[in-house]
């Protein structure tokens, strides 16, 4: 049961009548974020979606779990105005099967993903469960640096960033009721 009233005819989209009907300057400039990381983030799909699936996950956002880029990311900048032909899933490169969602939460026994899919999960842990962590820890650094240049480390801290804090407004708020397939409907 969503935290706010949401009317019934708001009832397949809780979390888009949340933000522009509750807080519609804030709500219009955290869709503007999101869009953006899916309209203009330069990292691989793959390592994208394993950033958000476990930030997703970490928030507990049942509307984020139920996402998958390839399938929801064009409607989703649609709705918000954006250019779909410059989209994460408009540049191609391979996607995520299901074995691949199944596996993030027990991303470090699985065999599955790359070096950089690896440190984009750890990454996602990192930002939201531990930030203080990263201080002194050289040998991370040198990882990341490793597997990324600047551009990708800033450009995925950011893409983590935006995904951890309107996943966590969305199940903060219980707003994430319904998947992302009803919502795209609604």
């Amino acid at each position: 049961m969503a935290r706010v009233t949401i009317p019934e005819e708001a009832a397949g989209n809780p979390y888009g009548y949340a933000l522009s009907q509750y807080a519609p300057k804030i709500g219009a400039a955290g869709g503007a974020f999101a869009t953006a990381v899916y309209q203009s983030s330069q990292l691989p799909l793959r390592v994208l979606e394993a950033a958000r699936y476990r930030t997703a996950q970490i928030n507990g956002c049942m509307v984020c779990q139920s996402m998958r880029a390839a399938k929801h990311v064009d409607q989703f900048i649609e709705a918000g105005g954006g250019d779909v032909a410059q989209s994460i899933v408009a540049r191609g490169g391979a996607a995520p099967d299901e074995h691949f969602f199944a596996a993030v939460e027990n991303w470090r026994d699985a065999d599955c993903f790359s070096e950089q899919e690896r440190l984009a999960l750890e990454h996602s842990e990192r930002v939201a469960q531990d930030p203080r962590g990263f201080a002194n820890d050289e040998p991370y650094w040198t990882r990341l640096h490793a597997a990324f240049t600047d551009d990708e480390i800033v450009d995925l801290t950011l893409s983590i960033s935006a995904w951890m804090a309107m996943g966590r407004v969305t199940h903060i708020l219980e707003l994430d009721t319904v998947c992302m397939d009803d919502m795209l409907a609604a």
